[in-house]
């Protein structure tokens, strides 16, 4: 067994390590007490109860425990991670009902997965009966706290009681950085960039092997147009977790916004390796770069030998294959086929749009499609329905992309005074719209032959 120093690779500590695996969570203790000994940190009465206190006394519910952990904190954490971690949670609960950590960990996976991919309202709510119920069986568990917190804020939108909760939780976690990344998640999303950053900085500097940390961080970097730094930090992301293709795809975005640039997107993708396509990301990513690069039928073959009926989408809207199909039928001009296709993907829009009627990326989604169809009225009002749901003034994180679909809508219908204030208003403001993009992107280009085009180009370049 070795102990590491993650920020320069020195070594610390080292000791054979031959003992019978009968009793995880005993062997757990033993090494978390040698480590402190050898670095001699002075522990916490809280922290030095944590390590005597066993959270279970039932061994196999901790062990599904520490699996679920795992798949809770991979990098990536797709949609499949998380339900296999639900289901490792669930499984642990039942062993032992009294398993107040094991309540928590299924609490945030549940919350995740609101936020993230299934926004319906029965995953909120078993998020917030499994933390109250952690919270029972232990008031004063961190990671109830932490998982009542993300309750709050991915539940509710409720960043005041998220913080409050979150900060209970650094209280009794001060050298994790969970909480640290928690509350500099919320605090963007309250136009509070600075600040927000600062926290994430200080997640990444307590836990600078993590890659879901540095993915934060290298988020926000993006964000607000610091690209220089949002590259570094995805290499942090790719060194840590080599596996990750999180890391690598975003580092290709960050070229693509940064400087126009596709070819590290093209190189990321050409080191994936054959057949491997989680949730479509890589089926995604190469029809993107073939769009930019405006090969347009190319783009499309690549789509058509994905077989599943969506792949992912902006937040918590799925893209239906038939829209991504149907808006490269409409750049090659084949109006019969674009037609056909965005036909298919109404039908699975609105049944997103019902399944979770206050979600705004599914109203979005389905305005664009509308908006491709021709229902000029219908789409724009999906689109000003997904700025409602969503306003800038409430998250400046997704609002403003939020936005950026509205401004599409109103491009694809011939809303060209209201698409240019809408742009004009983006990039001067933390988003994904850059002047690179919009020179790049097709979806922009029923407004390249106004001159109020090349001028908001002109004013941007000169800028930046």
């Amino acid at each position: 067994m070795q102990l590491i120093n993650a920020n320069n690779d020195e070594h610390i500590w080292a000791e054979d390590y031959d003992r019978d695996l009968t009793d995880v969570f005993a062997i757990q203790t033993d090494l978390a007490q040698k480590i402190a000994s050898s670095l001699q940190a002075k522990l916490s009465p809280n922290e030095k109860a944590r390590l005597d206190n066993r959270p279970t006394q039932n061994p196999d519910a901790y062990l599904l425990f520490v699996q679920a952990h795992d798949y809770a904190n991979r990098p990536d954490m797709f949609r499949d991670d998380s339900l296999k971690a639900e289901q490792l949670f669930e499984q642990a609960t039942k062993l032992d009902p009294n398993f107040a950590a094991a309540f928590a960990g299924l609490s945030m996976v549940e919350s995740w997965a609101y936020h993230s991919f299934d926004p319906l309202p029965a995953r909120r709510e078993k998020a917030r009966t499994a933390a109250n119920e952690a919270l029972r069986l232990q008031p004063d568990l961190p990671e109830a706290h932490l998982a009542l917190g993300f309750s709050y804020y991915y539940g509710d939108r409720n960043y005041e009681r998220a913080l409050a909760e979150f900060e209970v939780a650094k209280r009794g976690l001060p050298n994790e950085a969970q909480a640290y990344m928690a509350i500099g998640a919320i605090q963007r999303r309250q136009d509070k960039w600075a600040e927000s950053t600062a926290n994430l900085e200080k997640a990444a500097e307590l836990d600078p092997k993590n890659g879901s940390v540095l993915l934060n961080l290298a988020y926000s970097y993006m964000a607000t147009r610091n690209f220089e730094a949002a590259d570094k930090t995805f290499d942090r992301g790719i060194e840590a977790s080599p596996e990750s293709f999180g890391s690598r795809a975003l580092k290709g975005e960050v070229a693509i916004r940064w400087k126009g640039d596709v070819s590290v997107a093209e190189k990321e993708l050409a080191s994936v390796p054959p057949g491997i396509d989680p949730e479509g990301l890589v089926t995604l990513g190469r029809a993107g770069v073939l769009t930019l690069q405006r090969r347009f039928p190319e783009a499309l073959q690549v789509i058509q030998q994905f077989h599943g009926e969506t792949l992912p989408g902006y937040s918590t809207a799925p893209s239906p294959k038939g829209f991504l199909e149907g808006a490269l039928y409409s750049y090659l001009g084949d109006k019969v086929n674009a037609h056909s296709a965005l036909e298919r993907a109404r039908i699975i829009a609105e049944r997103l749009v019902r399944e979770s009627p206050d979600d705004a990326a599914r109203h979005g989604q389905l305005g664009l499609i509308l908006a491709g169809l021709g229902q000029k009225d219908a789409a724009i009002a999906e689109g000003k329905r997904a700025v409602e749901l969503r306003p800038e003034s409430q998250d400046a994180f997704d609002g403003p992309e939020v936005t950026a679909v509205l401004a599409q809508i109103y491009a694809w219908t011939g809303e060209h005074d209201q698409a240019f204030g809408l742009l004009d208003h983006l990039l001067v403001t933390p988003s994904g719209i850059t002047v690179p993009v919009l020179k790049l992107d097709p979806i922009w280009d029923p407004l390249r032959k106004d001159p109020r085009f090349q001028a908001l180009i002109d004013k941007y370049s000169a800028k930046s």
